[in-house]
């Protein structure tokens, strides 16, 4: 039983980073065979592995015609942000109201330090990377597990427009400055500085990336 757990999270977790990272992009489409031979895998942990990733909202299974990994339009943007933008920043202002220590937030503080030196290394992937990691360890660190569930489903969600249009904007260099206010505010305990600073940083953010997916005529996500 547990090596059988293990070669499904193997898969989920390969066809997951597949999706997210574009290598399976929107509109791709397998059989189940087709995906268990790009994994060398058998196909009963592939199968449990896509019904979890349909669950995840990442893809959806045609009966007969396998899986197709789902596009994602601006309108389902529009509406992940603006969940994002009701959720994140009470979690910031809660975080800041338990005065976590200087240990509970080295963390935040790491992945702050990587977006400021990947930004002045023009790395905008090691960028992304660690603005992934600010915002996902932050949830996990308010301690609540169902909060943290469904805001990393949309972050996934999210990921791939994310992606698509890093460098189609300007370099990062606000977002990388608002993240460091949040944490700073976070470390004094001001939990009304927190929520807005992270309100504002969600809402320009959701603004920058919209107008991109509107205007620019990219690939259908």
């Amino acid at each position: 039983m547990a090596a059988r757990t293990t070669r499904v999270a193997d898969a989920y977790e390969r066809l997951k980073a597949e999706i997210l990272d574009n290598h399976m992009p929107p509109g791709f489409q397998a059989l189940e065979p087709e995906i268990a031979l790009r994994l060398g895998m058998s196909r009963t942990p592939v199968r449990e592995a896509l019904l979890k990733l349909a669950s995840d909202g990442l893809i959806e299974l045609i009966p007969r015609h396998g899986a197709r990994v789902l596009p994602m339009s601006p309108d389902d943007m529009r509406e992940i942000y603006e969940v994002l933008t009701a959720l994140e920043p009470e979690a910031a202002a809660r975080l800041a109201r338990a005065r976590p220590s200087d240990a509970e937030l080295r963390s935040l503080e790491q992945a702050t330090q990587d977006m400021e030196q990947a930004l002045t290394r023009n790395d905008l992937d090691a960028w992304a990377a660690a603005d992934d990691r600010f915002h996902r360890r932050l949830v996990e660190l308010n301690g609540n597990r169902r909060l943290s569930g469904f805001v990393k489903t949309l972050f996934d969600q999210a990921h791939r427009a994310r992606m698509m249009t890093l460098r189609l904007r300007e370099p990062p260099a606000k977002s990388t400055e608002d993240h460091r206010a949040i944490l700073e505010h976070i470390r004094a305990g001001d939990a009304d500085k927190a929520r807005e600073a992270f309100r504002l940083h969600r809402e320009r953010a959701a603004a920058e990336l919209l107008t991109i997916l509107e205007n620019y005529r990219l690939p259908r996500l």
